[in-house]
């Protein structure tokens, strides 16, 4: 008798701390109370935005294999978090991933397999090319956000894109920085 009481308390307590989780849907959980309805123009965002950072962690893994130089490596470390954030979002809302090969150079987009090829071609020609790549990829980020910020009005959405405008904007002077510095003018 004693081990069934257990067992229904058990399940009892199981049953109530679960229910509030399932009835909430994708992204149930701590903050699934911050959570809106997603227009299908932010969704497209989203994964464009997914595509586009990978894009940039790519082209940038490639270059730094090329060039050994530290801005690629540590540049693309942080387009893997981009990468990482935007794949929370499309975890949380339960969207399709664009992202269905993470290998180097492979897009669902095939337009970001065609830029990729050209941006390595390139940053091959030289080391003034392969930063002037950076700053190109870091322009197109920003570029691409920013119109993306018009369209967004989900709150939880919209501080991830900032967060990644602010750090391409990081990303824009640091490469800058490397052009100066190397004597690429």
């Amino acid at each position: 008798m004693k081990k069934k009481t257990i067992g229904l308390i058990v399940l009892f307590i199981s049953l109530i701390l679960a229910a509030p989780l399932s009835a909430k849907g994708p992204g149930a959980g701590k903050n699934s109370k911050s959570l809106e309805a997603l227009t299908a123009e932010e969704i497209v965002h989203i994964t464009y935005m997914r595509e586009e950072e990978k894009l940039a962690r790519d082209v940038y893994l490639t270059l730094y294999e090329l060039y050994q130089a530290p801005i690629f490596s540590n540049i693309s470390e942080s387009e893997q978090r981009h990468m990482d954030a935007l794949k929370r979002l499309i975890d949380r809302y339960g969207i399709e991933d664009p992202v269905k090969d993470d290998a180097v150079g492979v897009f669902t987009n095939q337009d970001f397999a065609s830029l990729y090829e050209e941006l390595v071609e390139k940053g091959k020609a030289g080391y003034c090319d392969a930063l002037q790549v950076g700053i190109d990829i870091e322009i197109l980020d920003i570029h691409d956000i920013e119109i993306a910020l018009n369209d967004i009005e989900a709150q939880n959405v919209n501080r991830v894109l900032n967060n990644l405008l602010n750090g391409s904007y990081n990303h824009l002077n640091a490469f800058n920085s490397q052009y100066v510095l190397a004597g690429c003018q």
